[in-house]
């Protein structure tokens, strides 16, 4: 298990940005909003805001992009990336951004309706089996079957 997790909850700032690798992987790239709120020493309401970014791949990047739009609530969770660079003043800089596990759209104010994908011939490029379909729900059970 990574000792770098991360669970955050904030609002989209750009729609999903969807690009393809040359090799055909897509990735999709979001930015979101993480507003902190408290009161301080004198009861006055404070307020703070942290922007993320973050980079999820393959099936999952597609139905994002799909799925999210600006300013929808979401809740992510990943690992935590450090990537460095030097600008062409020389300048070094860094930003931390988030390897996507999970992304979804939060239920606290909001309802969304949820369509399975049919899975393709493999996940991640490694010829995992497909998944088989849900079984269908049962109206009516036998007098020797429970309904769990």
């Amino acid at each position: 298990m990574p000792s770098n997790s991360v669970t955050l909850v904030g609002n989209l700032v750009d729609d999903p940005e969807l690009r393809f690798t040359p090799s055909g992987v897509a990735m999709t790239k979001v930015r979101f909003a993480v507003n902190r709120r408290w009161r301080d020493r004198n009861q006055e309401w404070q307020e703070e805001t942290s922007f993320f970014g973050g980079t999820c791949w393959r099936e999952m990047a597609e139905s994002v992009a799909e799925s999210l739009t600006k300013g929808t609530r979401v809740i992510v969770t990943g690992q935590l990336d450090q990537r460095s660079w030097e600008t062409q003043e020389g300048d070094r800089r860094s930003i931390i951004e988030i390897r996507i596990d999970e992304i979804g759209p939060s239920l606290r104010w909001a309802t969304a309706t949820v369509t399975r994908t049919p899975r393709g011939g493999g996940d991640y490029g490694g010829g995992a089996p497909s998944q088989s379909p849900a079984p269908v729900a049962k109206d009516s059970w036998g007098p020797d079957e429970a309904p769990f």
